[in-house]
């Protein structure tokens, strides 16, 4: 993966600036909840829902467990269907990649679907680099690019934002970009829905190459399968004469069949809806209908190492639904900016310090961007134990050391000895409990004020336990 996001500081000074923004936490509240309780009614309406969700899981598991032979049953497929299959080893080699084959057409724009892949290599500015405009054209993504602006949620990029703050966006921002929005454009969503459809459309009429990344790619057929709720999509990778996607290597299934399972999973845990508006699926290219020529680049960029973790691995089983940031409480409170990636949440907090390593400050506090409650878990549709992946990573940064992790052992290990001795853990929990007046509401040092400037100490009791029960018990 590309450098920290936006030069973000680690999890926590972020989250707690974040934290005092009330508008980004009343924009957080309001969305995650709405999407949240929604969905819950859609999964409701399945009796096999749990069926469905174990299905999943089996078959990212078995399609990970032999990944190289579905990956070349793919590449035969596409390239048997005239389309030309590109290895990417990292962002790098996948943005030279991209970025020759459009000047290649001698065009200096391209339209995107939205795509995290693309938002993970730095494919825009990587573009922009060599003198070529991209656009987005996904609603929200739109939103985040005229902002200047970054994504902050799988789904809904733009879920910080709220009407106001889109409406000025467009009032500022539209006329540079191409078609001006509208005089006295309000902040109605239908208003706003119509001033976007107008900017798009003379893009959509006049690109030549579109970019796009992909949900699933099939194994059996060399299909590749977008879902989307807009139709903008759609006119993506129909419209232009070339089609570029770009997907990440755990992205295919084996067979038609599956990919049934992820079609009712994905679009009630993503969007809360029975079925997906548009679900677009092209095989290759067919001379007379859609893209004349159609390219996909197959993306490693670290996900064969997280493919050799044992308990890590079982990230890449992620389907992009976003059902795990709208039940977490640390998300709602934080945003996703927090996170330092374009994968936000919790499964971003698995997921791209494996992609991207351990070695940043940044990269190394997302493990602890969680309260383990476990919610996250409960909602993902193809059953990741995200809590499980967190301790493990966790583990992993404790390993590499550093001040506060070698002040951490001293402390396991002057706890096991006085565990140890009764005696003496019996002398201090009275000496405690007799000195309870003057203890401090905070404690002193790097480590402990770190801790306690947002935790309140517990309050000593009168007496230890085992003096109490001694007392009443025996």
């Amino acid at each position: 993966m590309s450098g920290t996001f936006l030069g973000m500081p680690s999890f926590p000074r972020a989250a707690e600036e974040a934290v005092g923004n009330e508008t980004l936490r009343a924009n957080l509240r309001h969305a995650t909840h709405t999407i949240r309780d929604k969905r819950s009614r859609a999964v409701a309406e399945l009796s096999d829902w749990e069926g469905l969700r174990e299905a999943g899981k089996q078959i990212k598991d078995h399609t990970l467990r032999y990944l190289d032979r579905y990956l070349e049953q793919l590449e035969s497929a596409v390239t048997a269907a005239g389309g030309t299959v590109h290895w990417a080893a990292d962002a790098a080699e996948a943005n030279r990649i991209v970025t020759g084959l459009v000047r290649a057409t001698g065009e200096r724009e391209v339209v995107k679907v939205k795509s995290m892949a693309t938002q993970e290599i730095g494919l825009n500015e990587a573009l922009e680099a060599e003198g070529i405009a991209a656009y987005e054209t996904d609603l929200a993504e739109l939103i985040v690019q005229l902002g200047e602006d970054r994504p902050s949620h799988i789904l809904v990029p733009a879920i910080h934002r709220n009407r106001g703050e889109i409406r000025d966006i467009f009032r500022r921002e539209m006329g540079r970009w191409g078609r001006a929005a509208p005089e006295g454009l309000g902040d109605a969503p239908g208003e706003l829905a119509e001033a976007a459809r107008l900017h798009l459309r003379e893009k959509f009429l006049r690109a030549r190459v579109g970019i796009s990344g992909a949900n699933f790619m099939v194994a059996e057929t060399g299909t590749l399968v977008v879902v989307e709720s807009e139709g903008n999509g759609r006119m993506c990778l129909t419209l232009p004469e070339t089609l570029i996607s770009v997907v990440g290597l755990e992205k295919v299934v084996p067979t038609w069949r599956d990919l049934e399972v992820f079609l009712q999973t994905l679009p009630r845990s993503s969007t809360a809806e029975r079925m997906n508006p548009y679900t677009s699926m092209w095989t290759g290219t067919t001379g007379e209908d859609g893209p004349r020529a159609f390219h996909l680049v197959l993306l490693d960029n670290g996900r064969t190492g997280v493919l050799a973790d044992e308990v890590g691995r079982q990230a890449l089983r992620c389907i992009r639904c976003s059902a795990c940031l709208n039940v977490c409480p640390v998300y709602e409170r934080a945003g996703g900016h927090a996170y330092g990636s374009v994968y936000p949440g919790p499964i971003g907090a698995i997921l791209t310090p494996q992609l991207r390593g351990i070695g940043s400050e940044v990269d190394a506090s997302l493990p602890y961007a969680s309260s383990l409650c476990g919610a996250c878990y409960e909602v993902c549709p193809v059953a990741i134990d995200i809590p499980e992946v967190l301790v493990h990573l966790r583990e992993r940064v404790a390993e590499r050391g550093g001040g506060g992790h070698r002040l951490e052992r001293a402390a396991v290990r002057a706890a096991g000895w006085l565990l140890d001795h009764p005696g003496a853990l019996g002398l201090g929990e009275r000496l405690a409990a007799r000195t309870r007046a003057l203890h401090p509401r905070r404690l002193p040092g790097p480590g402990a004020r770190q801790w306690t400037a947002s935790r309140g100490l517990p309050e000593m009791p009168g007496e230890p336990f085992r003096d109490w029960w001694r007392r009443n018990r025996s």
